[in-house]
């Protein structure tokens, strides 16, 4: 039976504190302690200034106590600053790392369905953003706490001071209340704008040379800078509910401490109340208006939301299912697939990329998959090696369903390489090195030597220690590097999907000799769009919209035109230089 995928994850407040209580915890508690003392300070002032009007001894304690309550202010809110500061980056860096595992534990095309550019600004800004709630809420305490503790000391000085303040309170909550909600609109638009530019951005850069070619450069600038304007609308829009905001609040908040020092100052000439007390109710009621340094808070928590929502599609992306977690058997990588089938988005509705393929690999034989463009030749190859889970039917490999196996042990069995491969890694070294395991120095060796890749990396400044940054890479020298990862990690199974495209035609033979050379050893899948590469497997398994049109040998296929029809291009140039197409000589074969 096959096992549920994991619950799904959320980048909630509540998920997000509970990896670091105790530092929130000191950050509440630092939080509280300088709400504390700063509400305290009015106290103890008023105290002070009364004792001294009385004409008595200078009260050094209460002057103390002033100096005390000051500087525990001070150091509650240093010490807050510091944690919060810490502990939002460690939020941080846990919440990409979560988020960067669910994406790789998904299937290709779940994780793929959001585009490159806005997968890329969703795992670096968007999750400080995200991470930045539960500080920004722990924190938010002492902007509660003191306006209310204000109030609370107003009541206790004089009932009529109090009242004064709280006939402007009711507009104050309004203010925050419109502040909240129109920040948060304006941050989801500014954020969605941010990654349409990413996106185009990302597709430029992969284009670049075709864009370069093309002299469609100034097009580009054009389109990627396209949502600019909306940028800047959305930016100009959060600075103007900014504005706003603190506009009133510079009107509202000044004319509430008029009222209350007014009120204050009939109270004091009628002898309700004391110097000390009008002194302590005018810290009161600025500690009180304090209630609009909550904007600034409010603003971080809605972008926050904001954040989190765009994270919540990341988080809730089911891992790649399993019936089992049983070891891998022993055998040669034979491949086969039954009535495998695959939609577009994997919807029973969506386009077939494949249907009803069902195919026979030997171990340790090569396979070339042929088709026109859009025949399902990288679908196939992602389905072979689990890159892809087939919406119906089943991959076995050496006899057991790909499914069935511990992910953690297959693996390791299963090599690939792509025509644009992905460098990760600081040097040329550790980019070969790089996989399921870590090849050593000699193993790193063979392999470039394998790719025809160790000419290229000689002549860099520092060999294969050479920094990635520092080494001017071709399309065709970054396929060799990825050629030679595979190579230095070899197991059963080994999939080129259009890895040799930017391969001359002396290096892709000596690559295929290569190849062939693990004959017997390793099942070798090549998606091919050369004549030469299909001439030289041991199988052709020729794909048209999805769906086998024929396999077998290159020789028994030739005599179909429509399947030489699929080389066409190459066919042509061979005529008119008066070559014959290529073909596997017994030489080639050895």
């Amino acid at each position: 039976m096959r096992l549920k995928p994991r619950p799904a994850t959320a980048s909630g407040t509540r998920r997000l504190a509970r990896r670091h209580p105790a530092a929130l915890l000191a950050l509440f508690s630092c939080s509280t302690g300088g709400a504390l003392a700063a509400l305290a300070l009015p106290a103890a002032l008023g105290h002070t200034v009364d004792g001294l009007i009385d004409g008595g001894p200078v009260p050094w304690s209460g002057l103390l106590l002033c100096a005390v309550l000051t500087l525990a202010e001070t150091g509650f809110d240093a010490g807050a600053a510091v944690l919060g500061t810490s502990t939002t980056a460690r939020l941080t860096a846990h919440l990409r790392t979560r988020t960067t595992a669910r994406v790789l534990a998904a299937e290709p095309r779940d994780a793929l369905a959001v585009p490159t550019g806005d997968l890329t600004a969703r795992l670096t800004a968007r999750t400080a953003d995200a991470a930045a709630a539960p500080v920004t809420a722990a924190g938010a305490v002492a902007g509660v706490l003191l306006p209310l503790g204000a109030v609370t000391g107003l009541l206790l000085i004089d009932p009529w001071t109090a009242a004064a303040f709280l006939l402007g309170a009711p507009l104050l909550v309004a203010l925050l209340h419109t502040f909240t909600r129109r920040t948060a609109d304006a941050g989801a638009d500014y954020q969605r704008a941010q990654s349409v530019i990413a996106h185009r951005l990302t597709e430029a850069l992969d284009g670049a040379d075709t864009i370069r070619a093309a002299r469609t450069g100034a097009r580009e600038y054009r389109r990627i800078l396209e949502p600019l304007g909306a940028l800047a609308d959305h930016g100009r829009r959060t600075w103007t509910v900014y504005g706003r905001a603190a506009g009133q609040s510079a009107l509202l908040l000044p004319l509430l401490m008029l009222l209350v020092l007014a009120v204050g100052g009939l109270r004091l000439g009628a002898g309700a109340i004391g110097v000390g007390d009008l002194v302590a109710a005018s810290r009161y009621a600025a500690l009180a208006v304090g209630i609009g340094a909550l904007t600034g808070a409010l603003g971080a928590l809605a972008r926050s939301r904001a954040a989190a929502r765009t994270l919540d599609p990341l988080l809730t992306l089911a891992p790649l299912p399993h019936d089992g977690l049983g070891p891998l058997p022993g055998g040669p990588g034979h491949l086969e697939l039954r009535d495998v089938g695959v939609a577009q988005g994997g919807k029973p509705d969506g386009q077939p990329l494949l249907t009803g393929v069902c195919l026979t690999v030997p171990g340790g034989t090569s396979l070339a998959v042929v088709g026109r463009s859009g025949s399902g030749k990288s679908v196939f190859a992602a389905v072979a090696g689990r890159l892809l889970d087939p919406d119906t039917g089943t991959v076995l490999l050496d006899g057991v369903p790909l499914t069935a196996m511990d992910p953690a042990l297959l693996r390791p069995e299963i090599a690939y390489a792509f025509a644009r491969p992905a460098l990760p890694g600081t040097t040329v070294g550790d980019t070969i090195a790089f996989g399921a395991w870590t090849a050593d120095p000699e193993a790193v060796r063979a392999a470039a030597r394998a790719a025809r890749a160790d000419g290229f990396i000689g002549l860099l400044p520092y060999g294969y220690a050479t920094p990635l940054t520092d080494a001017p890479l071709s399309g065709g020298e970054r396929q060799r590097l990825g050629l030679a990862r595979a190579f230095a990690h070899p197991g059963r199974l080994l999939i080129l999907d259009d890895a040799l495209s930017g391969l001359d035609t002396v290096t892709e033979h000596h690559v295929r000799r290569a190849l062939d050379e693990r004959a017997g050893r390793c099942t070798r899948v090549i998606v091919a769009h050369r004549l030469s590469s299909a001439a030289r497997a041991d199988r052709v398994l020729w794909l048209e919209d999805g769906r086998v049109r024929a396999t077998g040998p290159h020789e028994e296929l030739w005599a179909d035109p429509e399947y030489r029809a699929v080389f066409r291009t190459e066919v042509a140039e061979a005529a008119e230089t008066g070559a014959p197409p290529p073909a596997r000589t017994e030489v080639e074969s050895r």
